[in-house]
């Protein structure tokens, strides 16, 4: 185990955490664990930005857990903040199996479930509260959760959270904990609106940055597929699912209801392997079996919105296809770091229209690198696209002319434009419309030829 395990040793970590580490099957800490594990136990205020599936989650709780060091009185002395339910079930796990040779208590706090049942378990004695904004917020305002022997606050995932709009309870729990703690933040991106929120509660931290700000992880082949239409978007997904390679799957979609169109789909034409559905619309327990199964790989495929692409961590997902480009571009690095995890290799697959060019090219700007198109396998069927959806795709299209030029008139003005213009260049007569007489009048361009002019009556 000595030679296994030397990485960890020189960290200074107790034979406890590296018997826990050895059954986990880690060998070697990844550079945020090297970097970020002996200047947190020396208790500073840290800022880590660390890429997707680098190991960030262990990289705070090892030095936080040694710091600690064993189960002391009945109230919470670290609270971890995430999110969503699944990152809370997430991070609790990792407690749980790093602190496994010790006897440190830990709950995970979460909506959906009964308030006072969970009230009741933290006042039963607790050391590591992992928590949603939202939930610790409620059981302190409503069942009277004491905080006030915080040492160390966390928080995990910290550009999501203001993206989802917790910046209100993350300013009200801040104001009720303890002045003097050890803070820290963790994300694979950091933007200027998280950078703002740090400075409301870190003095002078030490900033820890493994990669770029929303560099992918290297160890995913990233691809994809210039597609028409939705229609044709399934039909390449149900092509791609026969390929027996693809054997642990996440599929990621920008709705609900595009989740549940795809499933229905799927489920018709019989795909091999089980799949599940994951969406805010699901209930709490589903969700959960639904990961639990596919991570122990009963489960094949996993179809979710972003409400499962960040902090996720499953080492063997082999495939993501992105069905959907997000417009949000951090998420697409969230997205495909669900694979190529733990020094293993992936692949993520995005699936593009015309409307979603726009978007796919501020993705490559924003990772620095290009996504190589495929061509699309003769196989797959090419469906026609219905008129509604490409009067969507259009508008969209519009909107983001709009965005890069205010003065942009839209496609219909755009069209009449060139029309004009080649007319012009053939030396053709332009017809104009009057406004009130519904007369149609043509001015004469000079063709070389003899000119005329003439007014005509409309109909």
């Amino acid at each position: 185990m000595e030679n296994n395990l030397s990485g960890f040793e020189e960290l200074g970590l107790p034979r406890q955490y590296l018997n826990a580490i050895e059954e986990m099957g880690y060998t070697i800490p990844t550079p945020v664990q090297q970097k970020a594990i002996p200047i947190i136990r020396s208790g500073q205020h840290v800022i880590g930005i660390a890429q997707t599936g680098t190991g960030k989650t262990a990289a705070y709780l090892l030095p936080v857990m040694q710091n600690l060091k064993f189960a002391q009185g009945e109230l919470p002395r670290a609270v971890i903040l995430v999110p969503t339910k699944e990152l809370v079930l997430q991070v609790l796990e990792q407690v749980q199996l790093l602190g496994k040779y010790t006897d440190l208590r830990s709950v995970g706090l979460y909506g959906g479930v009964g308030r006072k049942k969970q009230a009741e378990t933290a006042r039963a004695g607790v050391d590591i509260v992992v928590s949603t904004p939202m939930r610790l917020l409620e059981l302190y305002q409503e069942e009277g959760l004491d905080l006030k022997k915080i040492q160390v606050f966390i928080l995990d995932e910290a550009d999501r959270m203001l993206d989802m709009g917790f910046r209100p309870q993350l300013n009200a729990i801040l104001d009720v904990l303890p002045r003097k703690k050890q803070n820290m933040m963790f994300s694979a991106t950091f933007s200027g609106i998280v950078e703002e929120l740090s400075w409301d509660f870190m003095d002078f931290p030490f900033k820890i940055e493994i990669t770029p700000e929303a560099t992918p992880v290297e160890t995913v082949d990233q691809q994809s597929y210039s597609v028409p239409n939705f229609q044709t978007k399934l039909n390449l997904l149900e092509y791609l699912m026969r390929n027996t390679e693809m054997s642990r799957v996440m599929v990621f979609v920008k709705s609900k209801t595009t989740a549940n169109r795809i499933f229905e789909y799927l489920q018709i034409h019989r795909l091999k392997g089980e799949m599940r559905l994951i969406h805010s619309n699901k209930g709490q327990n589903t969700r959960i079996n639904a990961f639990n199964d596919f991570k122990e790989g009963s489960v094949r495929l996993l179809i979710s919105t972003d409400v499962m692409a960040r902090g996720i961590d499953v080492t063997e997902v082999t495939h993501v296809v992105n069905f959907d480009v997000p417009t949000v571009y951090e998420d697409y690095v969230h997205r495909i770091g669900r694979t190529g995890r733990a020094w293993c290799t992936g692949t993520a697959i995005t699936f593009v229209t015309k409307s979603d060019q726009y978007h796919i090219k501020q993705i490559e700007q924003k990772i620095r690198m290009p996504i190589p198109v495929l061509d699309m396998p003769a196989d797959v069927v090419i469906a026609e696209t219905p008129f509604e959806e490409n009067q969507d795709m259009e508008r969209e299209i519009d909107i983001q002319k709009k965005k890069d030029d205010p003065d942009f008139k839209g496609a219909f003005h755009e069209k009449k434009d060139y029309k004009i213009k080649q007319k012009q260049k053939a030396g053709k007569r332009i017809p104009k419309f009057s406004g009130k007489s519904k007369s149609i009048i043509t001015k004469t361009v000079k063709t070389g030829q003899k000119t005329s002019k003439h007014n005509r009556k409309k109909g």
